[in-house]
């Protein structure tokens, strides 16, 4: 304790020293001993994202954005977002995700950060400072600071277009709105004549490939003017025009409305691009596709060449809108089964029933698009494997969802660390999926051996059962078993950004009645950690409260003991929950609030929580033994991996669940922790609110 005193003394001393000095001098600040810098440039942001100019460093590392309070000490609790892991060297344009996104005008901070344990992932919060610490120079950390609008962004590419629909390819709103496409009268002071379409409304946050519909098709070449609009009368419905201006005006920066602009040509032929690829055999994608009136785009064999039209159908998307589509998956309902040439061909709708009726109908309906005389295609190689799809994710530490895993002959995907990256091929292991018999899967939920504490970049890597035994011994043998899938000289794998908000960790205990401990609870933003009794999964939100813990600041808490407000009577289940102090008075008034204040960390629609069994030592004041309940009422399965409530394997109330996480009548595990605390933190607003903000 007294050497992660010292640690977060000395931490402190660092960053408040550097910002102070970097706040009054306005420059950035270069380490000449360590060669790190940071050039943090004022910007306008959606508040979900920031873009550190340059960074440089020596050594690699990170970059973190910190908030303004980092320069009265508050080291960790400033801390908003983390870029990955960036090699030595310089890097520029560095975008940095916001895991607490701000919500007005603020000067942010820019801090160049070690990898001070070599595992590439950035561990400085959860760590308490013990491990990647800052760079530094002349004693103070290397910091730049900027002054951050938050409003809006968006950005279009020029290039062809459908004539009634284009793509906006990111928009970002701090308060959700709409994206509106004007013409370039919009220029000449034409405002509501300008407008061309909208799209549907948009939540906060960040978007990306937004397609608006026009009002009236395009004519001829152009210039477009996509502009960022707020929902001001909070309807979802854009009024901008028939109101006059009165609502859903534009979003505004440094006194102008937020735009981009796009010089588009009318595309009138279509194109596909399909890239050499791994898969398992009943699933591709296709890297991007043109179609200037909307359809499909289907996924031949070789055999097409020779005649085989309709016999080489292998699959086909989903309908596709008029305009660009990139990464389309297409599920094969013929599967590969070997390496073979695919024939991805683009074809139309000709019924207008968004349905590829091309084969049924013998090829009266929804044939291909064509160019030169000749079907619209691109051909590529599929080499006979695995591949795997896993996107950005809210986690609990504790599990995650890869997407999809397409497997030639069976195996498991693993989740690999990003210290992978660095060459630990065994440690890098945090957990691994049940037996995937050959084949696609979907949503594919991994439980972590070994949980994740702060948000970083996993990896899932297909791996074979080269021994047949339907266990994965991969790292116990030394790869000498269940290596994994490989392509093109490498694993098979994919990278994803999860974010891990809080993690709880509690053992199974015996207590006297009065006290329980929580073995570890870490909070990216601080808290406190409630332990309810299990009737929290009957729906008894705020009467199964058992205790709470004292405020704990942000990062990492070990044996934090919790006096309950009622002694326990009886052998129990407890479940430890992790809360925000969303109010930041340190003091926990979630119970007398209703819900409104100090709600809980959620990861995947539900709360983040473990669960233990209590067992009362010393039995009763007048001698009768206590009691324990049967089977069918309060002893639960104990959840070895602390899963969030809605992914338990057995209800909490007792109710037989599937292998697959599924209650028997088709509700979720858990009852409705995802239910009843969801609706409160939605109610309330607060879920990842920052008290200071």
């Amino acid at each position: 304790m007294r050497d992660r005193l010292t640690v977060l003394i000395v931490v402190v001393a660092l960053c408040t020293s550097a910002v102070a000095g970097v706040a009054a001098a306005g420059t950035d600040t270069t380490a000449e001993s360590n060669h790190a810098s940071v050039t943090f440039e004022a910007q306008t942001s959606g508040g979900h994202t920031v873009t550190v100019d340059e960074v440089t460093m020596a050594e690699g590392g990170f970059v973190t954005i910190h908030d303004a309070s980092v320069t009265e000490g508050n080291v960790f609790g400033s801390v908003l977002g983390t870029s990955t892991y960036l090699e030595e060297g310089t890097h520029e344009n560095v975008t940095i995700t916001l895991d607490d996104p701000v919500s007005e005008d603020a000067t942010l901070v820019a801090m160049a950060h070690r990898d001070t344990d070599g595992d590439r992932s950035y561990s400085f919060v959860a760590s308490n400072g013990e491990a990647d610490g800052p760079y530094t120079a002349d004693g103070s950390a290397v910091v730049d600071t900027a002054a951050v609008t938050v409003s809006a962004t968006v950005s279009m590419d020029d290039g062809a277009v459908a004539n009634d629909t284009v793509v906006v390819d990111r928009v970002a709103l701090s308060e959700g709105g709409f994206v509106t496409v004007h013409d370039a009268t919009v220029t000449d002071g034409a405002v509501f004549d300008s407008i061309r379409g909208t799209s549907q409304y948009l939540e906060a946050g960040v978007h990306e490939n937004v397609r608006v519909t026009l009002d009236e098709p395009l004519t001829e070449d152009t210039t477009l003017v996509p502009m960022a609009h707020e929902d001001s009368d909070g309807d979802g419905t854009y009024t901008f025009e028939e109101s006059e201006g009165a609502a859903d005006g534009p979003y505004t920066a440094n006194g102008s409305a937020v735009v981009d602009t796009a010089a588009v040509s009318i595309g009138t032929e279509a194109t596909v691009s399909f890239a050499n690829q791994s898969t398992g055999g009943e699933r591709v994608v296709v890297d991007e596709v043109f179609l200037p009136e909307g359809g499909f785009v289907t996924v031949h064999d070789a055999t097409v060449t020779e005649g085989a039209v309709f016999e080489s159908i292998r699959g086909t998307s989903a309908y596709l809108a008029p305009g660009t589509h990139e990464n389309v998956e297409v599920i094969l309902e013929e599967p590969v089964t070997e390496d073979t040439t695919l024939v991805p061909m683009a074809h139309k709708d000709t019924d207008g029933d968004m349905e590829y009726t091309f084969e049924e109908s013998e090829g009266g309906a929804d044939g291909p698009y064509t160019a030169d005389g000749g079907a619209v295609v691109d051909t590529g190689m599929a080499t006979l494997g695995a591949s795997v799809s896993m996107a950005d994710q809210v986690s609990d530490g504790r599990t995650v969802v890869v997407e999809d895993v397409d497997l030639a002959e069976g195996g498991f995907v693993t989740v690999h660390d990003s210290s992978l990256f660095a060459g630990a091929v065994f440690e890098s292991v945090v957990g691994t999926s049940e037996y995937l018999e050959a084949g696609h899967h979907e949503e594919v939920t991994v439980t972590l051996d070994q949980p994740v504490r702060s948000t970083g970049t996993l990896v899932p890597m297909a791996h074979m059962d080269s021994d047949g035994d339907e266990t994965y011994t991969f790292a116990e043998t030394e790869g000498e078993a269940d290596g994994p899938y490989t392509y093109d000289g490498g694993a098979v794998v994919d990278t994803a950004r999860v974010q891990v908000g809080a993690f709880v960790s509690m053992s199974d205990q015996e207590t006297d009645g009065t006290t329980v401990v929580v073995d570890s609870v870490t909070l990216q933003d601080g808290g406190f950690v409630t332990v309810h009794d299990a009737t929290v999964t009957e729906g008894a939100v705020f009467e199964s409260i058992r205790g709470t813990s004292a405020y704990l600041g942000p990062g990492t808490h070990e044996d934090v003991e919790i006096t309950l407000d009622a002694p326990l009577e009886e052998d129990t289940t407890l479940v430890p929950m992790a809360h925000y102090d969303s109010d930041g008075d340190g003091t926990y008034t979630f119970e007398e609030s209703e819900g409104a204040a100090d709600g809980p960390y959620v990861s995947a629609g539900g709360a983040v929580v473990d669960t233990a069994s209590a067992t009362v030592t010393g039995g009763m004041d007048d001698g009768t033994e206590t009691t324990t309940t049967d089977d069918d009422s309060m002893e639960t399965t104990e959840m070895d991996d602390g899963t969030t409530m809605t992914e338990e394997t057995t209800a909490m109330d007792g109710t037989e669940m599937d292998g697959e996480g599924e209650s028997d009548d088709g509700g979720s595990p858990g009852f409705g922790i995802a239910v009843a605390l969801v609706a409160l933190v939605a109610a309330a607003g607060i879920a990842r609110r920052r008290a200071d903000r």
